[in-house]
């Protein structure tokens, strides 16, 4: 056979073989790019794809509110519905101020509802504050109540004060929205006087009671309201 046609047979041999490698490398790249794509599919985002994690959703405001929704019963595997964080600052792990500080870009959406001294009464301010709130939900997920006392008073007494305060808020909600999830949805942490007491700059918030001179007497008789969107 001559030196040509050898040398013709070998390049048509080695351009088959070359061919073959390329379309089964292709074929396998294809194959893993499609693996890739159904695991994300099947990832902790696709879960929570309701859930727009907005910009405030900072990890330590998730960690808190995971937290608080845990010991409201609202997250699987937490504790009966109940709510009693005695220890605010064990449930928060951080000072008051620095609690108090993670709302601080919720100060567009939040509302600071306000109560009399000694009472946990809704005012008609207060509700019309409240459902309008409540009513603005775009989608968020869980709503928050902080709910707070003023320093007059013994600190049991505050601290049950605050309680019924915060629940004053989800028995409203309960009776004037028809909200099927809202089981799942509410949580509430009661704060008494003993930890994170609003200051002055909380003033220039959404209040109940715009009218009434601010103090912080004043301001802590309330109960802090806010739909929250975080993906946990």
């Amino acid at each position: 056979m001559r030196p040509t046609r050898v040398h013709f047979i070998l390049f048509v041999v080695t351009l088959a073989v070359l061919s073959a490698l390329v379309g089964v490398w292709v074929r396998s790249a294809a194959h893993r790019l499609a693996e890739l794509q159904a695991e994300k599919g099947k990832g902790p985002s696709a879960a929570v794809a309701s859930a727009a994690d907005e910009g405030y959703c900072t990890g330590t405001l998730k960690q808190i509110l995971r937290r608080v929704l845990t010991s409201c019963g609202l997250i699987k595997g937490g504790s009966q519905r109940g709510c009693q964080p005695l220890q605010a600052r064990s449930v928060a792990a951080m000072s008051g101020d620095d609690f108090n500080a993670l709302f601080l870009p919720l100060a567009e959406r939040a509302a600071i509802i306000q109560f009399d001294q000694d009472s946990a009464d809704l005012d008609p301010a207060a509700i019309a504050l409240l459902d309008t709130a409540f009513a603005d939900q775009r989608g968020a997920s869980y709503f928050l109540v902080v709910s707070r006392a003023s320093p007059e008073g013994p600190l049991g007494y505050n601290r049950e004060l605050s309680r019924q305060r915060a629940e004053a808020v989800l028995d409203h909600v309960k009776f004037k929205f028809a909200d099927p999830d809202l089981e799942q949805e509410v949580g509430l942490l009661w704060l008494g006087a003993e930890f994170a007491q609003l200051d002055r700059d909380f003033c220039q918030w959404k209040l109940s009671r715009p009218d009434q001179s601010c103090n912080t007497a004043y301001l802590n008789r309330s109960a802090f309201i806010a739909w929250i969107d975080c993906r946990l």
